[in-house]
């Protein structure tokens, strides 16, 4: 099955896969040449995963990292090759940290509307 974003439906379908933790309904939604680029890591730009397998492994790490992640209070934009998600995410560790934190995703889309690079970013919390 292969999903476009051509429209914030989609962006919705996709936040949807998220919450139910359906990592091959999310898969779905990004091309084989995909990079993820997450908002912690020990470079500018996060952690930087790159093909769909590695895209696959990193957002599996969301769900190991917040078991009962939650995305809500969101909006959506898309216009051509580019879409925006804005989102409150909600979690618990394992280790018992509630985690709430409001933050978004920048999508850079290949020409057949899959998502080429999901670029996310989180509000500090202090």
């Amino acid at each position: 099955m292969i999903v476009t974003m051509a429209d914030t439906q989609a962006l919705e379908d996709l936040l949807a896969a998220f919450n139910a933790h359906d990592l091959d309904r999310v898969m779905a939604f990004f091309a084989e040449d995909c990079v993820l680029q997450t908002p912690r890591g020990s470079d500018p730009w996060g952690t930087r995963y790159e093909g769909a397998a590695a895209v696959r492994d990193g957002l599996a790490q969301r769900f190991t990292g917040l078991p009962d992640v939650q995305y809500s209070d969101d909006e959506h934009w898309a216009c051509g090759d580019h879409a925006v998600s804005r989102w409150l995410l909600t979690g618990t560790t394992p280790a018992g940290e509630r985690v709430t934190v409001r933050g978004c995703d920048l999508f850079d889309l290949a020409p057949d509307g899959r998502i080429r690079r999901k670029d996310s970013y989180w509000k500090i919390v202090e």
